[in-house]
């Protein structure tokens, strides 16, 4: 298998567009991850644009190993030279400079004729070769470049000293069968280029950056420039993970390998996600969300029989811990059964149909279901319990300089059990009530609110997870305006169903 090389410039490209800037401790950070990843070469910056990105050139350079640190330089002298100032400090410094190469950009940004265009191309580069010997010359616009004085420039490049010449498709204009043509066409008409590697930096104006680097390592392109996450100019750049996958996964049409730590990938894409506080798109290629995740019934069916019915790779390849079913209307009841299993639950025929009918009823309500809703449908709905104590009133006294007290006044059958006591909260005061009353001493190990409503006359929704005698943990729950009794309400629930089960019946026997 033929070796790709990735070329990085997330910390350059990805980094100059609105909204993606980071600071020289950011960049270090990912520059770190992006030699953990194992990138061929580290585009660094762009060092002559500012004093920070100089400084941050210049930061990475001296302080990460592995990969080669790139600094990016128009063919301008005072570009080149402080581009080198700048990654000189690394054990392998690279120098990419450009010039732009099509009709459109030669007119009106360059104002500049072909025989300038390539006179400054072929200075640039010499004078880059003066610093390093690893330089990259890039022909900017090149996918609308004319062909024949492209190559021209390619060559005059190559012969000047470029070890590397890029051919980019800078504003994401080509399609994947054109631009490999334009790869082709170099190999077959620049009669020196067996003496450098050629690259691609193609943009994804069209959506289609990845499959045209991919169209152009086919045609004979050996190192591609990337972004993690895809970031970058306008509609961002190709996707480093989404490139090094489709390789990965494709062996069979696309024989060749990188370097990439494929598990890495998923790690980079999160760190990168939270320096630059641009979130991953759920539904994006290889790091989304949604990438390892089944909601669909047949689905997730599917992939709980065998999991390359629907999953083309490993989540553990790209780092992910697992693939998970998500539950939804749209799931099945092998997934739910599935799902239970993993909670604990052993379900009967029976109770797995009337749990999946409540399931979907609540899934029309909500979009995502939790494992609490999935507890909560199965020991309120699903398996009965007896009601053995009813709470009758709770009245607490408690504040900023007093030690609370509640007192709690339950029911079993027709005798009235009234305690007091005090606690390090009224909660905790009056579970210590209930405590002494039944003698069944039991562990608060969970406990949430949440507001049903709005307003401050909100009705509350409380959780609760009780682990009763040492041995055996219930779910309880209530909901109530008045947020105490409720809390002492979810209690007895949970309490409830420990008295209902076998263990809590003989428990109940003593009492």
């Amino acid at each position: 298998m033929e070796y790709v090389r990735i070329f990085d410039t997330t910390l350059r490209d990805g980094e100059q567009a609105p909204g993606n800037s980071l600071n020289i401790k950011e960049k270090l950070i990912m520059a770190r991850q992006l030699a953990k990843l194992k990138v061929d070469i580290i585009e660094a910056g762009f060092p002559v644009a500012s004093k920070g990105d100089f400084e941050a050139v210049k930061e990475i350079a001296q302080k990460v190993k592995g990969p080669y640190i790139a600094g990016l330089a128009r063919a301008d002298k005072k570009d080149i030279k402080t581009a080198w100032e700048a990654v000189k400090y690394s054990s392998k410094p690279l120098i990419h400079t450009f010039i732009a190469t099509s009709e459109i950009h030669m007119k009106y940004k360059l104002k500049m004729t072909k025989s300038e265009v390539l006179k400054r191309a072929v200075q640039a580069v010499k004078y880059a070769k003066s610093f390093t010997p690893d330089v990259e010359f890039s022909a900017e616009d090149a996918s609308r470049s004319d062909l024949p004085f492209l190559a021209e420039v390619i060559e005059a490049a190559i012969d000047a000293g470029a070890v590397t010449v890029n051919i980019p498709d800078t504003v994401g204009y080509s399609m994947p069968e054109e631009f490999g043509s334009i790869i082709a066409y170099l190999k077959n008409n620049v009669p020196n280029i067996d003496r450098a590697v050629i690259s691609v930096h193609c943009h994804n104006d069209l959506g289609l950056a990845v499959a045209n680097s991919l169209a152009a390592v086919k045609n004979g392109a050996r190192q591609v420039e990337c972004t993690i996450n895809g970031i970058g100019e306008r509609a961002g750049n190709a996707s480093l993970e989404e490139f090094v996958m489709g390789l990965y996964v494709r062996k069979d049409l696309l024989p060749f390998k990188t370097k990439i730590k494929t598990t890495e990938l998923y790690k980079s894409s999160r760190l990168l996600s939270r320096l630059t506080g641009i979130f991953v798109p759920p539904n994006k290629a290889i790091v989304g969300d949604n990438a390892f995740a089944h909601e669909a019934g047949i689905h997730q069916h599917g992939v709980l029989k065998k999991k390359m019915t629907y999953e083309i790779m490993k989540p553990e390849t790209v780092g992910v811990k697992e693939s998970h079913l998500v539950l939804g209307k749209h799931s099945g009841r092998h997934a739910l059964r599935k799902r239970y299993e993993k909670l604990g639950y052993d379900l009967t025929d029976e109770e797995l149909e009337k749990a999946y009918n409540i399931f979907k009823e609540l899934a029309d309500r909500k979009k995502k279901i939790f494992d609490e809703d999935l507890e909560i449908i199965i020991d309120e709905q699903v398996r009965s319990y007896k009601e053995v104590f009813k709470l009758v009133g709770v009245q607490v006294l408690s504040g900023t300089r007093v030690t609370p007290v509640a007192t709690v006044s339950v029911k079993k059958g027709k005798k009235l059990y009234v305690e007091s006591l005090s606690g390090s909260g009224p909660v905790d005061a009056a579970c210590r009530a209930i405590e002494k009353i039944t003698n069944i001493s039991g562990r608060l190990l969970d406990y949430s609110v949440r507001s049903v409503s709005a307003g401050k006359d909100a009705i509350g929704e409380i959780f609760v997870k009780v682990k009763f005698n040492n041995d055996s943990i219930f779910a309880g729950k209530s909901s109530s305006t008045d947020i105490i009794f409720a809390s002492v309400k979810a209690y007895l629930n949970a309490l409830n169903k420990y008295l209902s089960s076998e263990k809590g019946k003989k428990v109940l026997k003593g009492f």
